[in-house]
């Protein structure tokens, strides 16, 4: 799959810094589904210590934790969004990020890019990452 260049990035010394500051992960389009990508990369950050809050359409819960629909139905802090979902969502949720208030990381994990979302987080005070795989870096850098 094709994905524009990420034009706003954080660098590998700020990702560190993500992974030893953030507590609290909503992990966005987890699937039940053990072989996806998401669910391995929500598994690996749960058991390294991080809160995972998965967030899909489906299910009441996944990896043993409650499932919610949306950013917005989550009703407690957030320190980072893990985006598995298309570039074309990333607006929308860059835009209930900025409305909670709370979120300091806006995440999208290896092939996804939305610069335009990326930016409006940015210009918010959030921490960005773009094309980079959330578990892959914790590894590098942390494990």
């Amino acid at each position: 799959m094709e994905c524009e260049m990420p034009l706003v990035n954080s660098n590998r010394e700020e990702m560190k810094e993500i992974f030893e500051s953030v507590k609290t992960i909503a992990i966005l389009g987890l699937s039940p589904d053990e072989s996806k990508a998401s669910n391995m990369v929500a598994r690996y950050l749960k058991n390294a210590g991080y809160k995972i809050v998965p967030v899909y359409p489906k299910e009441e819960k996944i990896l043993g934790e409650k499932v919610y629909r949306s950013l917005e139905d989550i009703p407690f802090e957030i320190d980072m969004v893990n985006i598995f979902r298309k570039p074309s969502a990333f607006d929308a949720i860059a835009d209930a990020c900025i409305r909670r208030g709370d979120v300091k990381v806006f995440w999208g994990q290896l092939g996804l890019v939305n610069n335009a979302a990326a930016q409006k987080a940015k210009e918010a005070g959030m921490k960005v990452v773009q094309n980079y795989c959330s578990k892959i870096e914790h590894q590098a850098l942390i494990a």
